[in-house]
């Protein structure tokens, strides 16, 4: 896994959400710069498709009623069958490894929204890997933001 660097993260807020509100339909869009490191997380009540490369490598989130709790759902374009079995294999190895990168920036970009609501610490994250190919295609419980590494 990558380290974190605060200083390294953009967060913009979008579509009239601000810092506190919502929580249900609040989404994210996490995006990187492999030249810079550079992290930019856009958060708002769309995703910022606006945002998103060719490549397909962002990672997008979104609170979610789960039962009588919180859940968040995460999202990850694995593939839709325009890659060999090969070059999805890689692109899921590099998601698993990036993703707890890619949790703590979200946690650290959203600090203000999980400081007024402490509880969201607890929520379970859903990782939904997208992949036509079923050995990627998956849907796994990743814990809870509490057990992830994060700077608060």
């Amino acid at each position: 896994m990558s380290t974190f660097y605060p200083e390294k993260l953009s967060v913009e807020y979008m579509d009239g959400t601000m810092a506190t509100e919502p929580v249900i339909s609040r989404r994210y869009t996490l995006t990187h710069s492999d030249v810079t490191g550079e992290l930019f997380l856009n958060i708002g009540i769309h995703y910022a498709w606006d945002k998103i490369n060719p490549l397909r490598d962002e990672v997008l989130g979104e609170w979610k009623q789960c039962g009588g709790s919180l859940c968040f759902c995460v999202y990850l374009h694995v593939d839709q069958g325009e890659f060999k079995p090969s070059v999805s294999a890689k692109r899921n190895e590099i998601f698993r490894r990036e993703l707890p990168l890619a949790l703590t920036a979200i946690r650290y970009g959203d600090r203000f929204l999980f400081n007024r609501y402490p509880h969201l610490d607890q929520s379970h994250i859903i990782i939904q890997f997208m992949s036509a190919y079923p050995q990627f295609a998956r849907q796994e419980n990743w814990g809870t933001f509490q057990r992830i590494s994060t700077i608060k």
